[in-house]
């Protein structure tokens, strides 16, 4: 029976392990057993109940979680996290075989689980899909979330860059989705974050200069971790990680301008 068990996404912010809540430390700690996701092999992603720490190197979210949970206490589950063909077989198989190890290991007595994910749970983050296929075959298991950290709050917070003022609108969004998005999204009045620019860098920069928000705009990469850079964007900067985090501010002309 799983009525009575409760999986639970953890937030672990961008990578700094001060970044953690009072209540995401507590929730992982108390947790009979903590998932953490890793990359899926590229030929056999498929992962068992007896999966551990031992392989591959540690994700950004398990060298998180490793400041504040002994490390026996973690289990990683595969994803195919560098895929970008969309939802692909292997993509696919990874979150049945992951959703799989949960309910087996609920199956097995624990009651409380908690899934470690960078970041916020709920913003683009792999948990939603994991939890989706927990659902589908237990569908009486509890699922929540601890909210975290973002890399666009970081990122703010490191940079001494205000997201928001006034009546200023917030858009998000993934590079990945292409640069129409972007474009329009910098046409409008207010700020604009981009994750996932590493591949989309050159085009992005020649957009923030076509449209005159290079001046202002912010990039973050490895935020938290060792080789952190936290900057202006410039046209030397093409090696940049998957999660790296560009910010343009709203323009601003005076104080108080957008009350």
């Amino acid at each position: 029976m799983s009525a009575d068990a409760t999986l639970t996404g953890v937030g672990v912010g961008p990578g700094d392990p001060e970044l953690l809540t009072v209540k995401a430390v507590r929730v992982l700690r108390e947790a009979d057993v903590v998932f953490v996701p890793v990359m899926a092999d590229p030929v056999e992603p498929t992962v068992t109940a007896a999966a551990t720490t031992a392989g591959a190197d540690a994700g950004r979210a398990e060298a998180t979680v490793r400041s504040h949970v002994a490390v026996d206490r973690l289990r990683r589950l595969p994803f195919a996290l560098d895929d970008r063909g969309g939802v692909t077989a292997r993509r696919a198989a990874a979150w049945d075989d992951a959703a799989r190890v949960v309910v087996e290991t609920v199956d097995a007595g624990a009651r409380s689980l908690a899934f470690a994910t960078i970041g916020d749970p709920n913003i683009y983050s792999t948990f939603g899909y994991l939890a989706q296929s927990v659902r589908a075959l237990r569908p009486g298991l509890r699922v929540t979330t601890v909210p975290g950290v973002t890399a666009m709050q970081e990122l703010a917070a490191r940079s001494g860059t205000p997201l928001c003022e006034g009546r200023e609108p917030l858009t998000l969004l993934p590079a990945t989705a292409g640069l129409a998005l972007f474009a329009d999204a910098l046409a409008g009045p207010g700020t604009v974050v981009a994750y996932k620019g590493w591949r989309r860098h050159p085009e992005l920069l020649a957009e923030l200069r076509r449209q005159g928000r290079l001046p202002d705009a912010v990039l973050g990469r490895s935020l938290g971790l060792p080789g952190e850079r936290i900057g202006p964007v410039d046209d030397a900067q093409h090696d940049l990680p998957y999660l790296s985090t560009l910010l343009v501010p709203a323009r601003r002309d005076h104080r108080g301008g957008k009350l």
